[in-house]
């Protein structure tokens, strides 16, 4: 029986969406859905959610949950990975609370920024092991990343880890809807190009029937600017640079050095930006999940509907091999030319039976390339630090970063990158 092993299947609603999916598609049906989590009682809630899913749409797939990593992953063709290393308490809460004692303040902290560089050193050693699992057991699979920080992670898993690997994220489906109904445009018919990097990709063309749609958007966004709204980092940065970029606003305001700033706090107010935004999504997250596990977990006559994932078309374009179209995360073997070969960049790929085929972009618009570089940088530092174990490799990414560059000084930096690995204790590996 033909396999797919999803990683993190605590994750009840991620997996409903992606594994129900996979219920519905006729051409998986028969594949086991092996489940592994490290949280047993979440393990068993998505056991018994997708089983009642099971009976309720009459696949023929197989629901197995797995107490053993090793044994979930083996024979897999596909694996799935939603894992989250520390969690919201203690390792979020870390990420916030410690930088925030240097003043320096973040809305998500998952990406780069000092945050997304704990979260990466977190995570990298696990995501190893994993790889070391998938060698040994399914040396064949494709590895269908959805964990961040996605631009780290998944390079980690092709360049050290030695797994085909693509990497998945919602932001590059969501970005026309989420413009065009933001100004009040037409989204029908629209085709769009975009390419870049993970969370910073760029809407590089956008038209319908041949034309231009940019002059309309921009004059459209020179009149939303004046209102407050939900994505005014975005749209200030598409006036600026000439480009809008695919991850939200309160994502897009700790990228760059030009938004949360401590000697201007009049931008907070200006471009209506969430500081501590996601420990308060975690927060409401735990307390609507205690309301929600019923809803799923206890629900005989639970449905489902294809989601817009695009795990399970991936999977249906390689098993049948009518090729599908996806933006993906993969490694920049010359497909967009000024950027750097060792980075991992996000840039549309077709699927099909033999795999994920990356395309050709070329050169990006120089100022949109210089804007990723500055993130690239903070990335390649940080993987350097999760393989070597040299702690003055996570001083240099944090250096990097152009968030934290433009807030702290060198000093303040090292010192509170040292009470980071302090405070995440057990968390982290030894550095030297």
């Amino acid at each position: 029986m033909t396999k797919i092993t999803f990683l993190g299947a605590g994750s009840t609603v991620f997996a409903k969406n992606v594994l129900g999916d996979v219920m519905l598609t006729p051409a998986l049906q028969g594949f086991e859905l092996a489940l592994f989590d490290i949280d047993m009682g979440r393990l068993k809630d998505s056991e018994m959610m997708l089983n009642n899913l099971k009976r309720t749409t009459g696949s023929a797939c197989v629901v197995k949950a797995y107490t053993d990593r090793k044994e979930a992953l083996r024979g897999a063709k596909y694996v799935v990975n939603a894992i989250q290393v520390g969690g919201y308490d203690p390792c979020t809460i870390t990420d916030f609370e410690v930088p925030k004692k240097y003043g320096l303040r973040q809305t998500i902290a998952d990406t780069v920024g000092i945050g997304g560089i704990f979260r990466n050193l977190r995570t990298i050693p696990v995501m190893l092991d994993f790889a070391k699992d998938i060698q040994e057991v399914c040396p064949d699979a494709w590895f269908l990343n959805y964990t961040n920080p996605m631009a780290v992670l998944t390079n980690v898993m092709i360049t050290h880890g030695g797994v085909k690997t693509v990497g998945l994220c919602h932001s590059v489906q969501a970005c026309i809807p989420h413009l065009f109904d933001n100004l009040g445009m037409d989204k029908e018919g629209v085709q769009a190009k975009i390419a870049g990097i993970n969370h910073m990709a760029w809407l590089l063309e956008v038209t319908r029937d041949g034309v231009d749609l940019y002059p309309e958007i921009k004059r459209r966004a020179i009149e939303k600017q004046k209102e407050k709204h939900n994505d005014m980092v975005r749209l200030e940065m598409m006036l600026k640079f000439g480009y809008y970029i695919t991850e939200s606003s309160e994502h897009n305001a700790e990228y760059h050095p030009y938004f949360i700033k401590r000697n201007y706090p009049e931008l907070i107010e200006r471009f209506n930006i969430p500081l501590d935004e996601y420990p308060r999504r975690c927060v409401n997250q735990i307390e609507r999940w205690a309301k929600m596990r019923d809803e799923l977990v206890n629900n005989a006559d639970l449905t489902h509907k294809r989601s817009h994932e695009y795990a399970s078309y991936i999977f249906e374009a390689m098993e049948t091999n009518v090729p599908f179209k996806i933006g993906g995360n993969v490694m920049n073997t010359g497909l967009i030319t000024n950027l750097p070969r060792e980075a991992c960049v996000e840039v549309p790929c077709l699927v099909d039976r033999s795999g994920v085929t990356p395309t050709y972009v070329g050169d990006l618009p120089p100022q949109c390339a210089a804007l990723n570089r500055t993130n690239i940088n903070t990335q390649l530092l940080t993987i350097e630090a999760a393989i070597t174990r040299k702690k003055e490799h996570i001083y240099h990414a944090a250096m990097l970063d152009p968030h934290t560059a433009a807030e702290l000084s060198m000093d303040d930096i090292v010192a509170m990158c040292d009470d980071l690995i302090e405070a995440h204790g057990d968390w982290l590996p030894n550095y030297h």
